[in-house]
């Protein structure tokens, strides 16, 4: 406790004696000697930093910290007060009020633990780092690259998005400032989301040249911001001409030596209770003279090896999603237990200890060195594992003496590769504990080959403690869907939307712009919205006067769908209507249910947007609360298929991803003219009048949006309500002539029905053909601007940019309304013979604003 206490004196009163007594020569002489490489600066310079030569094709040296906890082994209270006592400075910097503000981001893989220690020390600052292990789920704040490293990627993934949306400091933490460039790409992404006015970027050491010296005030400059910097100590490396080839050679030449030379056996007997048995034909990888080698357990880790930390429920390993001040309270209440379990497990000879961590877990295992140095009297020395790769040579001059090299065990997103330990083999340990997390504790960590046995052949005791993996929790899914009239015009029993409100959300844009967009590439459709259509007078007695006409046809057409559903896919449906063209459907089939069956048949509408398929988090619920098996997707009318494949695609992948099956991709659809599906209610291209309107025959619901800025990982689609046309809404007088119609079609429905059940109904995508060549005829090459049957072609007059109509020859009253829309856009109807469908709408292809005239009205091309 005594020589814990010592260290982090040292460390507070800016003592930099970091270096184990007997280590006289700087552990970066070597490089300095044979490479002309030069360390200058403040005193305490090489204290802080040795020298050592890395296989990596853009920097031949690397500067390796003492006082870090990466690749040297190092007492905690020093590596913990460093970080510590950086913090404390930020804090004076700051001042109070300011500090009380302050978010603090450390960078993976090798500042993870600095950045947590500078958080402590600042007080009460929430705590981030970056991280290259995505975790699904988690939706990226941002990202960045660091150029020199060998692992460019970070992302940042908080489980709360607001953390870096304050307008506090941001104090950026990393081991050393060299160039800069990966701190500046770090505050140019994040300052474009989140702004503030003041960053503080803090390293052990600052090691700019002079050309890179006044980025820093020039960049605050050009962001309008204060950026300040905070070190321990301050120099550079002067490196002369041809250091990298110089440094490549020396590293290939030192490497085939060491590989060409044997290690002598174990010097040490093995413990009764350590599981190993000494053999002389396998070793650990160790480029250093001074390695030990000792066999590795032949079967799994015994299981007296494993220490129970009892780790608190709830508290994260670490930053990668957060680490607030209540989750440091909760670890400081915890660490006096947790040490002196790690003590007892320890053998009872043991004197020198090693605590070595993984990765970017560094912050948990040094608090529990730190904390096992406070409590007992052993001799304990903390470091990590890492990814990089460093030459080692066994001289005292060089700063990795050592490497253990072993494969990746954390199943990492960029595949397998080498990790290493280094400057722990030779180093005269009784016991190692190696503390990973649950998403590192794999079968390649307990390999023959795998960290354990490397470190068994060299230690006569290796002790593993796992803590587990934190993971965010998928935000709870809306407990309830959206009903009315909160959302939509409908009453609560009719529908439920499982959508999220995004009607205070700006989302309209002109039908020019959004067409050319779309067209051009730039964005997607369903990342806005048309505005929405006013119909005129006029247009609102064709609207009444087609649905007097229609409505028993479309009632029948109701009664013969629902009735196939029930008889073919269950006896009581959820029906799952896709939002918003099939959700009027859906209403009219559960009223049929209800009128002719006495079913109360749960009733949801959920989004499905072409391109990129259904919502999954909609599945993720329905899967829930319902099975799927159960599940009746809903759609109005078919086109030319699009969507009902792209149901079928993405359900496919759903079943990949989520491993949830059940739901049957077949779209139950009220007229199905191209011939798209096996259940329908007609197969005839009539005038549906909820294809006549937008939101105000549906509910008052905007088409749904699918935009990166507005729907996460874990949101529903959105979609808008627009209460202010609640004058011109007709949507409840739809559903209602419609169903007084049910009665008088009863017998007729349910006869059709019947007889289209002993029928061969499998689909003949007949519609699809005649889209294809309908695009080639009037060259268009592209189906997406063809769109056929009565219902598609009215959406073209109201969303898009129409360029004309293909009308079938002697079509009558169905397209009395069509007719009215392209008189009132300019936009010509041909007559075609033979035509498979009522009616079909092409898209101006090629769209620019330029090929129309300022009125919007299509011209001749």
């Amino acid at each position: 406790m005594e020589k814990a206490e010592k260290a982090e004196t040292a460390v507070n009163e800016g003592e930099h004696q970091v270096c184990d007594e007997g280590d006289r020569v700087w552990s970066g002489s070597w490089v300095a000697e044979r490479l002309g490489v030069e360390l200058v600066g403040d005193d305490p310079l090489t204290g802080l930093l040795g020298l050592a030569l890395r296989r990596n094709p853009k920097r031949a040296h690397l500067l390796v910290s003492n006082v870090l906890g990466k690749h040297v082994p190092q007492s905690p209270s020093v590596v913990y007060g460093y970080g510590v006592e950086l913090g404390r400075r930020v804090r004076e910097l700051l001042g109070a009020e300011e500090a009380g503000r302050a978010v603090v981001l450390g960078y993976a893989e090798t500042a993870t633990g600095l950045g947590h220690s500078v958080a402590d020390g600042l007080g009460l600052a929430p705590y981030l780092h970056s991280t290259r292990r995505p975790v699904a789920g988690v939706a990226a704040a941002g990202g960045f690259e660091e150029a020199h490293s060998h692992a460019t990627s970070h992302l940042l993934l908080p489980e709360d998005p607001a953390l870096l949306g304050g307008d506090g400091p941001l104090v950026l933490v990393d081991d050393e400032f060299s160039t800069g460039n990966t701190v500046l790409n770090t505050v140019r992404d994040l300052h474009s989301r989140y702004p503030r006015r003041r960053y503080v970027v803090v390293a052990l050491v600052d090691m700019r040249s002079a050309a890179d010296a006044g980025r820093l005030a020039d960049f605050a400059e050009e962001i309008g911001a204060r950026v300040d910097l905070v070190t321990a100590a301050r120099g550079t490396v002067r490196l002369p001409e041809g250091v990298l080839e110089k440094g490549q050679e020396l590293v290939a030449r030192y490497e085939s030596e060491s590989a060409a030379q044997s290690w002598p056996l174990a010097r040490f007997p093995a413990p009764p209770d350590s599981g190993v048995a000494i053999a002389a034909d396998q070793e650990a990888d160790a480029l250093g003279a001074r390695g030990t080698a000792r066999t590795a357990p032949t079967g799994p880790h015994p299981d007296d090896s494993r220490i129970d930390l009892h780790w608190p429920a709830g508290l994260p390993d670490g930053g990668r999603h957060g680490f607030t001040p209540a989750h440091r309270e909760l670890l400081e209440d915890a660490l006096p237990a947790m040490a002196a379990r790690i003590a007892e497990a320890l053998p009872h000879h043991a004197r020198r200890v090693h605590i070595l961590g993984f990765e970017e877990l560094m912050y948990a295992p040094l608090r529990l060195a730190r904390e096992l140095e406070r409590a007992t009297d052993l001799e304990v020395r903390y470091s990590t594992t890492t990814r990089s790769p460093v030459l080692a040579v066994d001289d005292p001059g060089y700063a990795i003496r050592t490497r253990l090299a072993f494969p990746a065990h954390d199943d990492p997103a960029d595949g397998p590769g080498e990790r290493y330990a280094y400057n722990v083999a030779g180093a005269g340990f009784d016991a190692v504990v190696a503390v990973v997390d649950s998403a590192g504790d794999t079968p390649a960590l307990h390999a023959p080959d795998g960290l354990l046995a490397r470190l068994a052949a060299h230690t006569p005791r290796v002790l593993l403690a796992v803590i587990p993996s934190y993971a965010p929790e998928r935000p709870s899914m809306l407990s309830e869907p959206l009903r009315g009239p909160a959302f939509s015009s409908y009453a609560p029993e009719e529908v439920g939307w499982l959508l999220q409100d995004l009607s205070d959300v700006t989302l309209e844009a002109p039908t020019e712009e959004r067409e050319e967009a779309i067209q051009s590439g730039g964005a997607h459709y369903a990342e806005s919205l048309p505005v929405e259509y006013q119909p005129s007078e006029r247009y609102q007695e064709l609207f009444h006067a087609a649905l007097e006409d229609s409505a028993a046809r479309i009632a029948q057409a109701v009664g013969v769908v629902t009735e196939t559903v029930l008889a073919e896919r269950s006896p009581r449906p959820v029906l799952v209507s896709l939002a918003r063209a099939g959700t009027p459907v859906g209403i009219l089939m559960r009223r049929w249910a209800q009128h002719r069956h006495g079913l109360d048949l749960p009733h949801y509408a959920v989004s499905i947007v072409r391109g990129r398929g259904i919502d999954a988090n909609a599945l993720r619920w329905l899967a829930r609360h319902h099975d799927p098996r159960d599940v009746v997707f809903v759609d109005g009318w078919t086109g030319k298929g699009a969507i009902t494949r792209e149901l079928a695609q993405a359900l496919e992948e759903f079943e990949k991803s989520d491993g949830i099956t059940g739901f049957d991709p077949e779209i139950a659809v009220l007229a199905d003219p191209g011939s798209c599906v096996r259940t329908y209610g007609t197969r005839e291209d009539f005038l549906i009048p909820s294809a006549c309107l937008n939101s105000t025959v549906s509910g008052l619901i905007s088409r749904t949006v699918l935009r990166a800025d507005l729907v996460g990982p874990d949101d529903f689609h959105g979609a808008k309500f627009y209460r202010e046309l609640a004058g011109t809404d007709v949507s409840v007088a739809f559903l209602d002539a419609v169903s007084a119609r049910f009665p008088e079609v009863a017998d007729a429905a349910c006869a059709q029905a019947k007889e289209l059940l002993a029928t061969d109904r499998s689909p003949t995508w007949e519609g699809w053909a005649a889209v294809e060549r309908i695009s080639e005829e009037y060259a268009i090459h592209d189906v997406n601007l063809v769109k056929p049957g009565v219902g598609e072609t009215t959406r073209v007059m109201l969303r898009r940019v129409p360029w004309k109509v293909l009308a079938r020859a002697g079509a009558g009253s169905d397209l009395d309304h069509v007719r009215l829309l392209a008189e009132q856009r300019g936009v010509p109807v041909e007559e075609v013979d033979a035509l498979p469908y009522t009616c079909v709408g092409l898209i101006h292809p090629k769209y620019t604003r330029g090929a129309t005239g300022a009125d919007g009205k299509a011209v001749s091309v």
